[in-house]
């Protein structure tokens, strides 16, 4: 069975089952710092506590990704959200499934995402590891703890392609 998928733009409303748009567009910021700074409060729902575990931020050095893509795997997280806002202005792309034993592939989407906006996994979404369309980094916030918080599933009859431009 071979599957194409193309990605689509993104939004609040057809992310939301997946997590969160971390963005400022539709955020009422707080002045702080005299008036020398704003504060855009609460823009995701970090969720690690699952299991005691902790919050930490990294930096991933992502690679270019090239189109047509295939996708051999996908991977989800039960034990925490993840987090990834590009530290370049860029655009990135997602490809996602909803929560369960194992992605389903009839549910599978993908999307771009615009400059200046990042996005958080909520816990237990599968999806592929970060697809850059730069040699750049992105700051991750994650969970670090007890635990198996990584599952990985491998598509063994599936030929899955993504394609973008």
């Amino acid at each position: 069975m071979k599957i194409i998928i193309n990605p689509k733009k993104i939004n609040h409303k057809n992310f939301k089952k997946f997590g969160d748009l971390i963005s400022t567009k539709k955020s009422k910021p707080i002045n702080i710092n005299n008036g020398y700074a704003k504060r855009f409060d609460n823009l995701c729902k970090i969720n690690t506590s699952l299991k005691k575990g902790n919050v930490i931020v990294s930096i991933f050095s992502a690679k270019k990704r090239r189109f047509p893509m295939k996708i051999t795997m996908m991977e989800k997280h039960p034990l925490g959200s993840q987090a990834f806002i590009p530290m370049k202005e860029t655009t990135f792309l997602v490809f996602v499934a909803p929560k369960g034993l194992r992605p389903n592939i009839k549910k599978i989407e993908s999307f771009v995402v615009p400059k200046q906006t990042g996005i958080n996994y909520k816990p237990g979404i599968w999806h592929f590891p970060l697809i850059s369309k730069k040699k750049m980094n992105f700051l991750v916030i994650d969970r670090k703890g007890k635990g198996n918080n990584l599952v990985i599933h491998k598509f063994k009859k599936e030929k899955i392609v993504l394609r973008h431009g």
